[in-house]
């Protein structure tokens, strides 16, 4: 398996010292609280460069969405893009590839911090145990979309390069096990922490966000509703905006974790999301995606969503997401990528609530949401809904609610066993086996223990 040995953010520009920018020295990053804090940070602003995480063509989010019925390339020359949309992947995908390439580099990253830590002498106990709950968070979170996307991947816990790059695939139960437990360590060392102003930087509460929705994907359903009430009720930090246009706001009281444009060290201080989604108005045959109008249907007229997070092109005659409002910008930053937010939490805690039967506070969780959009209350339309049709009710809001994030509806129809419904109508060649991301061929050719998935 290749992975990338780069520094964290560049040493020379976050830790001033002499070493090559492909390395990170641990006796120089660890040698004080100072230049540990700025290793963290750098991890930080790599997964605002990493194409997963970064909001760009590359990552979770446009691919994702191009693998579910949420968006449409607007330009179908885009071939590797179109092979998202078709269900058609094949391994030398130069996305797919970017996609897996760029999350083991980010875990060889965590990977690092976390032996560095362990050997270091000059921290501080408190910035230590601190750091090791961010990483080994960070860590968790990159194999979450790992095995939910590829199921069975290669489990890197160490920086051993040469063991590595020959590790066999493990089961995703084994993966599952330590997210689980990578979660419950973050939780129990950053229990207690303040939760800071700003939202870029992981806590406890980061954790158990996450940590409710690895168990709905488990259904673990007592767990998931545990967690996630303790997100919403116990942390005093979160809630939901009634106004949907301060959703994506830099510190957004929303907001549970987001990351930076600032992570780019550049000038543009634009998410990356706002450039891919919104329509260029000067250049707008240069826009790659649009949102399906399947999706768009699927509001009422009166929902506040349709209202405020999508736009309509009138040249192109397309609609687009417009969660975030600002395409370029050098201006000071306004907007933060939202990588998890508390909506998401109420929708985890309402399905966990319905799986339980514990329909009354399914209902109130999910008119939490319908509320805040404006759209009609389950509690005075349909206060006798069954338990398989509350479910579906559920499953429509997460999409009206979570589009254009971190492919969500492509892992809940995953998950939900809903794939072959909602997307063979589309995809005339459509198979099971494609729920798959395949594996890179170029991690084939350098690694001969993995094995490529079926229908690759």
């Amino acid at each position: 398996m290749v992975v990338v040995l780069v520094c964290i953010s560049s040493c020379q520009d976050w830790l001033e010292v002499e070493e090559p920018d492909h390395k990170l020295v641990s006796s120089e990053v660890f040698a004080s609280d100072e230049t540990a804090e700025s290793a963290m940070r750098g991890i930080y602003n790599q997964l605002y460069q990493a194409s997963y995480s970064a909001g760009w063509l590359g990552s979770v989010s446009v691919l994702g969405g191009l693998s579910s019925d949420n968006l449409a390339l607007i330009n179908t020359n885009a071939l590797d893009l179109l092979q998202f949309q078709q269900h058609s992947l094949l391994p030398d995908n130069t996305y797919n590839e970017s996609l897996w390439r760029s999350a083991y580099n980010i875990i060889y990253m965590t990977n690092s911090l976390l032996e560095g830590i362990q050997q270091a002498n000059n921290l501080s106990p408190e910035l230590a145990t601190r750091l090791q709950g961010e990483a080994t968070f960070i860590r968790a979170f990159t194999y979450f979309y790992l095995t939910n996307l590829y199921e069975e991947v290669p489990l890197v816990l160490t920086t051993d390069y040469e063991t590595n790059a020959l590790l066999e695939a493990s089961t995703t139960t084994r993966i599952q096990e330590q997210i689980v437990n990578d979660l419950e360590m973050s939780i129990s060392q950053l229990e207690g922490n303040a939760v800071v102003e700003e939202r870029t930087q992981v806590n406890a509460y980061t954790a158990k966000a996450l940590l409710a929705r690895v168990h709905l994907y488990l259904e673990n359903w007592e767990l998931a509703e545990q967690y996630s009430s303790e997100v919403i009720a116990q942390s005093g930090t979160y809630s939901l905006l009634t106004d949907m246009n301060e959703v994506f706001l830099a510190n957004s009281q929303e907001a549970i974790w987001q990351l930076s444009p600032k992570g780019a060290g550049t000038v543009t201080t634009n998410t990356n999301e706002g450039s891919v989604f919104i329509i260029n108005p000067y250049f707008p045959s240069l826009s790659y995606v649009k949102l399906t109008e399947e999706l768009v249907n699927a509001m009422g007229a009166e929902d506040k969503r349709k209202l405020n997070w999508v736009n309509y092109h009138e040249e192109l005659e397309v609609y687009y997401a417009y969660k975030y409002k600002i395409q370029n910008s050098s201006a000071e930053v306004t907007e933060y990528s939202m990588v998890m937010r508390l909506a998401e939490q109420y929708l985890i805690r309402a399905e966990a609530r319905a799986r339980q039967n514990n329909l009354q506070g399914a209902v109130a969780d999910i008119d939490h949401i319908k509320e805040r959009a404006g759209v009609a209350l389950l509690a005075d339309s349909n206060s006798g809904i069954s338990q398989q049709a509350l479910l579906e009710e559920i499953l429509i809001e997460r999409r009206k609610e979570l589009f254009t994030e971190w492919g969500h509806r492509w892992l809940d129809a995953k998950r939900t066993g809903k794939a072959n419904e909602f997307f063979a109508a589309e995809s005339p060649g459509w198979q099971e086996t494609d729920l798959r991301y395949p594996i890179p061929a170029k991690e084939l050719l350098s690694n001969p223990n993995l094995i490529q998935h079926p229908g690759y």
